[in-house]
Parts: structure tokens; C-alpha cells; sequence
């Protein structure tokens, strides 16, 4: 049976990482962030790392085609053998073309979910965090505030916002992302694979995780009809 690869996608601020992670433990597969990813291979001090080390210490971006070959790489590890989420990839339309090569070449049809959230729930959301100086922990003013107001309860410290959390970086950060990806997304639409859209705020995670779930499952029923009736 070929693997599950879901693509997920979904602006700052949506939620898209918690789902990756819930939907991670209740399929029993892999949650690649290729931001985690790249950190992990700069770590380990591979070839591919140190490569993408030195290129990042000089101020560049990481080709796509490295990129590629770390996702490569990082699927034909152990943990997915049933299958993966990617989190953050592709980011851009040359990425989604290689990507593309590279899972028909495996023989894996992708799955597409893309987390709609209107943006000034995520201003709100994001411009309501806040952050410790000291220990770095993280509260939200509506869902984890702090015991004392703008206080850290570990050490006293007072919370801050990131700059990246501002109201004015983040209708930035979501009108970049809308650049970005809307091409992406059009990109996958276009090559055939099984799309989905579901609402990311008007729920409990878990509840939404629940809908993304029977969404792949469904999904995953056709398509294995489908391979029966060739």
C-alpha cells in the first residue's frame, strides 16, 4: 500500500504545527518540519549540513534543490515507513515541482490540506503572546496567561512581545505568506492531488484535527479504490 505523505499547509499563527503534531500520534506517522529538519542536518555536521551550514553562516538561502535532498533523505528514515506530514514544504513553486519528481518517483500521491484561518484571528492570536527574556516561556494573554499579569511564573521575569508578533510584522508576515504559497498551492492543485480546506479556529484542536483525520481517510478510500478498479 503506498505511503500517506499530507502536505499541510497553513499561515502563521494558524495552528498548522499543533495539528501536524496531533495528527502525527493519532495516524502513527512522521512530522517533518523542514525547519526542524535543516537544523537537525546543520547539527549533525553531515555533508549536506555542513553545506547548508556555510551557507546560511554567509547570509544565503539554502537551495531548493538541497533542500530537496534532505527531504529525500528524511523519508526513507524508519519512522516513515507508513507515512509523513510536511510542515512548511514546499514553500515555493520550484521546491513543489521537485518534490513532485521525487514523490512519483516513490509512487506516493500526496494529500493536500490547507488550515484557512481569517488573519485578523491570527493578528489577534499572535499579538497576544508573550514571552519570557529570561527562560523563554511562552503565554498567550487569552488561552495561557501567566498567574500575575505580564509576569513569567518560573522566574519573576516581566513577559515581552517578539518583534515577529507585533499587529504591523505580522499583517507582513501573512501577506508574504499569501505570496508565497498561493502559487504553491495553485501549483499542486493543478498537478491532480486530492485537496482539502478546513476551518483552523473555529474549534478545539483536537476536534479539527478530528476533521482533517476523516478527510485523509476518506481520501485514502478513493484512492485505494481506485488502484482495485485498474
Amino acid at each position: 500500500m503506498p505511503r500517506l505523505c499530507l502536505i499541510l499547509f497553513g499561515p502563521p499563527g494558524s495552528g498548522k504545527g499543533t495539528q501536524a503534531k496531533l495528527l502525527r500520534q493519532s495516524l502513527g506517522i512522521a512530522h517533518i518540519s523542514t525547519g526542524d529538519m535543516l537544523r537537525e542536518r546543520v547539527a549533525s555536521g553531515d555533508g549536506l549540513g555542513q553545506e547548508a551550514a556555510s551557507i546560511m553562516q554567509s547570509g544565503g538561502l539554502v537551495p531548493d534543490e538541497m533542500v530537496n535532498r534532505m527531504v529525500e533523505d528524511r523519508i526513507e528514515q524508519p519512522d516513515c515507513e507508513k507515512g509523513f506530514i510536511l510542515d512548511g514544504f514546499p514553500r515555493t513553486v520550484s521546491q513543489a515541482r521537485l518534490l513532485a519528481e521525487l514523490l512519483k518517483s516513490k509512487g506516493i500521491n500526496p494529500l493536500v490540506m490547507h488550515l484557512k484561518v481569517d488573519y485578523n484571528v491570527i493578528v489577534s492570536r499572535l499579538s497576544g503572546r508573550r514571552q519570557c527574556p529570561t527562560c523563554g516561556a511562552l503565554y498567550s494573554v487569552t488561552s495561557n496567561a501567566p498567574t500575575v499579569s505580564e509576569v513569567c511564573d518560573y522566574d519573576g521575569s516581566k513577559l515581552v512581545i517578539r518583534d515577529d508578533d507585533r499587529p504591523e510584522v505580522v499583517r507582513e508576515r501573512l501577506r508574504a505568506y499569501e505570496r508565497q504559497t498561493e502559487p504553491v498551492l495553485e501549483f499542486l492543485k493543478g498537478a491532480g492531488y486530492a485537496f482539502g480546506e478546513v476551518e483552523g479556529a473555529d474549534a478545539s484542536p483536537q476536534v479539527i484535527a478530528g476533521r482533517i483525520e476523516t478527510w485523509i481517510r476518506g481520501q485514502k478510500g478513493t484512492q485505494e479504490e481506485a488502484g482495485q478498479g485498474r
